[in-house]
């Protein structure tokens, strides 16, 4: 019998009930986990360049990784929110094809279970500023994975339970679109698999092709065909997204980072950063980084 198993996880980073003002404002905020907010009290937005999201009481609002947004209180808010990275064997988050907020009424039980995670877990809150560009540090980071190593058994069970209660309600909707890897061929799959765990090495859409035996240009139709991009941009993308995190994680140059991404030089790191992100690496950190 085929073996059919889960391949996702997730790992609490943090968690709180906050009340904000008009200092919760910032803008082009990528992060490299998820955020999930409810709302009880007053009024927020999230936007980007194309939607905005009135933030409004009785609602809960997910924001995947790397998912770039704009986060506004005119006046008064109150949240809870979770915090959480995401962690797969192959990279290819449940979301790759859903960067955008969603939005969904929440449930008495949704309800609960937040504030049961919160009980669960004190003293997970940032504590330190409202501002992203101050805790995101790497320093923290390894507080909260260590955190989450010292936790009893049970809670782990039921800190990851609750992540998976709480995202299949998002993985439900209409909207949705979902990775649907029965429909897309094995060979596709392994390259976006490969990819994704050679991010360091500077990789070619010739080498690509060769490793499933393929001529390159019918290589480089399949892989749009299934998966909407090129190649190469594809390649760049998940690059640069693990670029994103280093620079938010970690205080290397970057330089160390255009290696540790496999790019052989500095300025073509920074030229494909600046295509993708429509920032310079250094823009990136100064906005985003040590910024939530």
């Amino acid at each position: 019998m085929a073996k059919n198993t889960f391949k996702h996880s997730f790992s609490l980073l943090h968690i709180d009930y906050v009340k904000l003002n008009n200092n919760w404002n910032f803008n082009n905020v990528i992060s490299p986990y998820y955020r999930l907010y409810y709302i009880d009290e007053g009024m927020g937005s999230i936007s980007n360049s194309s939607d905005k999201f009135i933030l409004e009481p009785g609602y809960l609002y997910l924001i995947p990784s790397f998912t770039i947004c704009n986060l506004n209180c005119d006046e008064y808010l109150s949240q809870y929110f979770i915090q959480f990275f995401e962690e797969t064997p192959d990279g290819i988050s449940l979301f790759n094809q859903n960067r955008n907020v969603i939005k969904l009424v929440a449930t008495e039980t949704d309800i609960v279970l937040i504030k049961q995670m919160l009980y669960h877990n004190p003293s997970r809150g940032i504590n330190r500023s409202n501002n992203p560009k101050v805790y995101e540090k790497e320093v923290y980071y390894k507080e909260y994975q260590s955190l989450n190593n010292e936790l009893k058994p049970y809670l782990k069970f039921e800190n990851q339970g609750t992540l998976f209660l709480l995202i299949s309600k998002f993985l439900n909707t209409k909207n949705f679109k979902q990775n649907t890897p029965q429909s897309t061929p094995s060979k596709i799959l392994d390259t976006m698999s490969y990819v994704q765990l050679h991010l360091d090495e500077n990789l070619t859409v010739a080498e690509l092709a060769n490793r499933v035996n393929q001529n390159q240009d019918y290589f480089s139709k399949q892989f749009l065909i299934h998966t909407g991009q090129r190649p190469l941009n594809y390649i760049h993308e998940k690059k640069i997204e693990r670029a994103q995190y280093l620079i938010a994680t970690t205080d290397k140059t970057f330089l160390e980072i255009a290696m540790d991404t496999g790019f052989s030089n500095l300025p073509h790191f920074s030229k494909v950063f600046k295509q993708m992100v429509s920032l310079t690496p250094g823009e990136y950190r100064h906005q985003n980084c040590h910024l939530k």
